[in-house]
This record gives C-alpha cells, sequence and structure tokens, in this order.
C-alpha cells in the first residue's frame, strides 16, 4: 500500500511575494498556519479517539466485500445500473465513476460490454423520470436507491415511481433482485422510509454508516459502488485518501500538510483579502464533477452564521472561453484553483503541415495533452501577472489511488477550514428548514 501523496499543491500564487498586495502577507499567513496547528491536533484526536469516522473509513474493507458482492448479484443479467439518490448520496459517486470514464464518449477503464451502464438521476423532475419510466427494459434494468435518512423526498419519489412502474409493467415477482438500497441500519425509535419501503418488496439493503454522511460519504459504499461499477479499484480508492491523512498523524507542521496548507490559504485570503468566490478549475474532463462536488462539500460546510465563501465550478480548457475574462479582470473577490493532470497517454499527434495551412503551426508535431498542458500553465502565469490570487495542483497520474487522494485532501481541507472559522463542516441547518417548508407544502 503507497503511502506517497499523488499530487502536488503550490500556494505561492496566492501570496504576496508572487502578486503583490493582493497576496496573503508572510505575518498573517503564520497567524493561519499557528491556528490550524490547533485544527491538526483535533483530528489527530479525533482519529486516535474514533470520534470521526471518516478519518478510520480508509482502513476498513468489509464494507468494500459487501459492496463487491452486492454488485456482482445485482449486475448479474444487467445491461444499466440506475443511481438514484441526490447531493452528497450522488456526487461523490459521480465523481469517481467519472474519473473511470462515466460519462466521456468512448473512454472506460474496460471495454464497456464487460460491465452494465451506469446512469445517475440525482435531481427530481417530472419529466425526466417519465421518460426513463416510459423506455426503460426494466428486465434488464437495475435500480441503486441511497438515502442516509431514508426519508430524502426526492429520492423516494423516485423509487415509488419505479416501483409502481415495474409493477404495471407485470414484473412485481422481479422486484427484489432489481434493486438494492443503501440506507442507515434500522435504529428503534427512528423512521426510515426507504427501509420499511424496500423490506416489504424483500429489496437487498447495504447499511449507510451513520457516522459519514452526504457531502462526506464518497469514501463509503455510497461512493464506491458507483467506482466499482465502473471498474476502479476502491481498495486503492482509501488507500490514495489515507496517504493524505499520514502526515497529520505523523505530527507534520501544518505549513507541510497539503490540506491545512490549502485550508489556510483559502480562509485566510477570505477574512485578510476580501476573497467571496473560489473558483475549482480542473484542466481534464474526468475532472469535471469534481468540481461540482467541491461545490456542495465547501457550500453546505461552510457557509453558515454568516461566515463562508461561494464555490465556483469551472473546466479548462472551455471555461476559459467562457468565465476567465471574469476572473481575470472582474472584481477582486475571487481566486482560483487549477488542477492539472500531466498529460500522458495522449497519442493524437497533430500534423505539422495541416497545422501550418490552418495558421497555427505552432502547435504542429504537439499532442493534444501537450497543448491542453500548456494552457494549463499559461492561465496560472496570466492570473499571476493580473494580481489574482491562484493555487494549483498537479496530478501526475488520474488513477483510483490519485482520485482518493483528492477527495481526501478536499474534505479534510473543508474540515480545517471550517475549525478555522469557528463553524461546524458537517451539519447545514437551513437546508433542514426548506425540508420541513416543502413537507409544510405538500401536507405532510
Amino acid at each position: 500500500m503507497s503511502n506517497a501523496i499523488d499530487y502536488n499543491q503550490d500556494i505561492s500564487g496566492c501570496l504576496e511575494p508572487a502578486i503583490g498586495i493582493h497576496g496573503l502577507q508572510h505575518d498573517r499567513l503564520a497567524v493561519w498556519y499557528n491556528k490550524a496547528e490547533g485544527a491538526l491536533e483535533g483530528l489527530r484526536a479525533d482519529y486516535h479517539n474514533a470520534t470521526l469516522p471518516l478519518l478510520r473509513i480508509v482502513e476498513e474493507t468489509a464494507d468494500i466485500d459487501a459492496a463487491e458482492a452486492a454488485l456482482a448479484k445485482l449486475s448479474d443479467g444487467a445491461e444499466t445500473i440506475i443511481f438514484f439518490g441526490t447531493g452528497g448520496s450522488s456526487l461523490g459517486g459521480q465523481t469517481l465513476a467519472q474519473i473511470a470514464g462515466w460519462g466521456i464518449p468512448h473512454t472506460a477503464a474496460k471495454p464497456p460490454h464487460q460491465r452494465p451502464r451506469i446512469r445517475f438521476y440525482d435531481n427530481l423532475d417530472g419529466g425526466t423520470l417519465d421518460a426513463l419510466l416510459s423506455s426503460a427494459n426494466f428486465a434488464k434494468t437495475r435500480f441503486v436507491v441511497t438515502s442516509k435518512s431514508g426519508g430524502t423526498v426526492e429520492t423516494l419519489a423516485q423509487a415509488i415511481a419505479t416501483l409502481a412502474a415495474i409493477k404495471a409493467a407485470g414484473l412485481a415477482d422481479r422486484i427484489p433482485s432489481l434493486f438494492l438500497g443503501i440506507t442507515e441500519p434500522e435504529r428503534p425509535g427512528k423512521a426510515n422510509g426507504l427501509r420499511a419501503l424496500f423490506q416489504s418488496f424483500s429489496i437487498p439493503m447495504l447499511d449507510h454508516h451513520t457516522g459519514i454522511g452526504g457531502r462526506y460519504s464518497c469514501l463509503t459504499n455510497v461512493g464506491l459502488l458507483p467506482a466499482m461499477a465502473r471498474g476502479l479499484d476502491a481498495r486503492q480508492i482509501r488507500a490514495g485518501a489515507r496517504a493524505v491523512l499520514q502526515p497529520v498523524l505523523d505530527n507534520v507542521p501544518a505549513a507541510d500538510v497539503p490540506f491545512a496548507a490549502g485550508a489556510v490559504t483559502m480562509v485566510g485570503l477570505a477574512k485578510d483579502l476580501g476573497i467571496r468566490s473560489l473558483v475549482l478549475m480542473p484542466y481534464a474532463d474526468r475532472l469535471a464533477k469534481l468540481a461540482d462536488w467541491y461545490v456542495q462539500l465547501w457550500a453546505e460546510s461552510l457557509g453558515k452564521d454568516g461566515e463562508g465563501t461561494t464555490p465556483v465550478p469551472a473546466v479548462g480548457p472551455v471555461d476559459q472561453h467562457s468565465q476567465l475574462q471574469l476572473f481575470m479582470d472582474g472584481p477582486r473577490e475571487i481566486a482560483v484553483t487549477l488542477v492539472r493532470v500531466a498529460p500522458t497517454g495522449s497519442r493524437t499527434m497533430l500534423d505539422q503541415a495541416l497545422a501550418t495551412k490552418a495558421g497555427v503551426g505552432f502547435i504542429g508535431g504537439r499532442t493534444i495533452g501537450d497543448i491542453v498542458s500548456a494552457q494549463g500553465y499559461a492561465v496560472a502565469q496570466a492570473l499571476l501577472e493580473a494580481g489574482r490570487p491562484v493555487r494549483t495542483i498537479d496530478v501526475g497520474k488520474l488513477d483510483a489511488h490519485a482520485a482518493g487522494a483528492l477527495l481526501m485532501h478536499f474534505m479534510l481541507e473543508t474540515i480545517v477550514a471550517g475549525r478555522l472559522l469557528n463553524l461546524d463542516p458537517f451539519d447545514q441547518p437551513a437546508v433542514e428548514l426548506a425540508k420541513i417548508l416543502t413537507k409544510q407544502r405538500l401536507g405532510g
């Protein structure tokens, strides 16, 4: 098991020596690092006392064994697996699945015919769901339904509508083999609608970890099941995540712990320099969902008590043509994180004669990967020259180990940021109010 961290983070583009008065000053950085030492000490205590399950899940394997067995059984005879779940019950799985090639034409860890296709329905929309239920071949389609509490209205609506459609298609006796549920274990005195519904149909269930919910669940069976369905090694995902945690357990200073340095930088920019928006811009199609997942993670964890910064998703190089103008020349309240992937495996060489004829001879003899890499570095330099804060994260090889490392980095960065701001990074009180009001409007 490798303990190496799969990426290199550079925060120097957010500091005063690089961008002058718009960057964090050395003395203020030192103050924030001193506060971060306390946050890291808290993480060490959480690990040793087993009070933060996210830190220990990376060492477990029994739940992976159970998920592998459930997936193998569910996949038998299947052409498509549909994942129902919303927010944190879906975005982490989408992120991992996309790293393995899901959603990107002609990209997959193994030939598609060797495993079922997968689809995610994470947003409740009547027209979209009707289209699915009116066209699906139910005999060859499987459904994974995820809700930690078992009471997520959107997800229960999807499950109820699908169960009814399958019964109407005359396949009621097949229901136990067509579905898999992921929800919390049964607990006395706590209602769980999904568990009650699925038990009435004898549908198999996997236990959702009771101590890891929503946006932090990507390293549990919630996120790992879609990853495994696309061929990613779940154990390597967890190993990559464990490597990110290791420096904390080794008492490495905060300045040398990448996620702590990231948290210090992002919080310092916000509190000391008025940064209000944080852009995450990966330069890889396979990381587009990472930006979407990060938006929920950061916004829902830190947007409370008047604190927080607005996370913005972007993808390079396409968003150089849509958002970069704002990042470069708009209000000085935006910091950008560029995630760059080494251009390994890019075999498409551009013909020199054709490039010259098209007036872009400088790309002749180059690969597509060379061009994307050059753009990622050029944008970072352009932001620096404009005095705009920019952090870079460079990934050598985008595999399962690196995927786990990136996810763990941003989760721990968010937790440390919350503790620097004296916030609870795990609750979401305003979201709960909206759920209550929705229920009231529907007569519940």
